[in-house]
């Protein structure tokens, strides 16, 4: 049997915009558990457990890396950037109007994976990107 993520964290530069923006945009809940931490960090409710997984929002850490030697972007990285979620959507065009509303932006825009979903990449306000799926066997 494969390990399955029970656990996420979402790095930012400033918790309380990222905070927000995931509960406007996602409709997710926060409960203050820096005190545990010992920094900046918000458990995340998404749901029901039985369907997904619950997480937090944590200060980001480490040092900015300096660039490649070469000029191109494939440096050491030191600083902590999230890892790319995928949050499932009963109605991708309405999901996708709420995450601009609480100030998201496209990534990359909806695509058909054709006889499957709807699939697109969004920014949030940390700059993290994200996943919005919505299952659809008619997508074309």
């Amino acid at each position: 049997m494969g390990l399955r993520p029970i656990h996420f964290e979402i790095h930012a530069d400033d918790v309380n915009r990222a905070v927000a923006f995931y509960r406007d945009a996602l409709g997710w809940s926060f409960e203050d558990w820096s005190g545990y931490a010992g920094v900046p960090y918000f458990g995340a409710t998404t749901g029901d457990e039985a369907l997904g997984i619950n997480g937090a929002i944590m200060e980001r850490a480490g040092d900015e890396a300096p660039p490649a030697p070469d000029g191109g972007g494939c440096g050491a990285f030191n600083r902590i950037y999230g890892s790319v979620l995928t949050v499932g959507a009963d109605d991708f065009d309405a999901a996708a109007d709420r995450i601009i509303a609480a100030g998201g932006t496209v990534a990359l825009p909806k695509q058909a994976l054709p006889g499957m979903a709807w699939q697109g990449y969004f920014l949030d306000t940390e700059g993290n990107v994200f996943g919005l799926h919505q299952p659809d066997m008619n997508a074309k």
